[in-house]
Formats: C-alpha cells, sequence, structure tokens
C-alpha cells in the first residue's frame, strides 16, 4: 500500500518479503558505518515487523523507499518513533547504487510531509555523522535547522544535531 509518493519515488510499508532487498542498505557496512553497524539478513525480520506494528499502532514508521520506474525497493526513510509521537526521529538509508541520485532529498521531504500530516507530531529531530556533509544538506533541504552538536550513546559519538518544528 503507497502512503505518499513524489514524481520518483514511494513510500511504503515494509513487508516480510522485503528483507533480501533490505539487506541491500541495512546489510551493508558502508552503508551503515555510521549508525552502529550492518543488520544481519537473519535479524531483519523482526526489524521490518516492528515497522509494520509501529506503523499500525502509531501512524507513523520508517517506511520502503521504492524507485518507481523500476518498481526496486532501493532504500528505508520515515521515523523511528520512541514513546511520544510529540517528538520523531527523521532517519534514511539508501542502497549505495541509489547514493548521489537526489533520493534521500526527495524521500526526506515525503517524510516530512507525512509528520505534519499527523496531528500528534509536534518536532521532527534528526542527526548525522560528523563530516558527512551529503546527509548534513539533505537535512537542510527538507527544512530541518541545525541546533547544536549532541552526544548521541547509539553511535558513541557527537553529531550535529537538527530539528523542525511541525504542526504548532
Amino acid at each position: 500500500m503507497t502512503l505518499i509518493e513524489s514524481d520518483r519515488l514511494l513510500l511504503r510499508v515494509f513487508n516480510i518479503q522485503d528483507a533480501n532487498a533490505a539487506e541491500r542498505f541495512w546489510g551493508d557496512s558502508e552503508v551503515m558505518a555510521d549508525s552502529g553497524g550492518a543488520t544481519p539478513l537473519e535479524a531483519l525480520p523482526r526489524v521490518l515487523e516492528s515497522y509494520q506494528r509501529s506503523h499500525m499502532e502509531n501512524g507513523l514508521s520508517v517506511y520502503a523507499v521504492v524507485e518507481k520506474a523500476s518498481g526496486k525497493l532501493i532504500g528505508a526513510a520515515g521515523f523511528n518513533v520512541q514513546g511520544s509521537l510529540e517528538q520523531v526521529e527523521l532517519l534514511y538509508h539508501f542502497a549505495k547504487s541509489s547514493w548521489g541520485k537526489g533520493y534521500a532529498t526527495e524521500a526526506a521531504l515525503l517524510c516530512v510531509q507525512l509528520a505534519k500530516e499527523h496531528p500528534a507530531v509536534r518536532m521532527i529531530t534528526a542527526s548525522a555523522a560528523p563530516g558527512h556533509e551529503s546527509s548534513i544538506h539533505v537535512l537542510r533541504k527538507a527544512g530541518l535547522q541545525f541546533v547544536e552538536t549532541r552526544w548521541f550513546d547509539d553511535t558513541q559519538q557527537e553529531e550535529p544535531y537538527f530539528e523542525l518544528a511541525v504542526n504548532d
């Protein structure tokens, strides 16, 4: 089921059959180097189920990003929902073959639109690996503003931290 789409991409809820395709980004140590490392293939069905559950329970989640022209799953974009829906964390990961094509920016803009349509969301947050200028550029193009450099326990480093207030 397509939730939202642009000219080139569509976002939909993950299904268990997406595990092998998701391994191209979540299972790739280079893609995930700044996000806690690669996820093994055998763990991906649990990850995908948790994102399905988040969408059903919260109306927001991390979604499959599909390139419309090819029909291929090329990445993931959406929100980590932890506790309250008032503040959600934007994230995106793409297969290396999709880098440099503007897909992350396009997907991030679609995600911001989803958050603005969700009545409970007040703040979108995000961080990027230090020096990862392309990711920082994506966040800025999606409307997020740099707030400060902040320590993150999950990545064990200080990272530029961004926010975007919505639905005020």
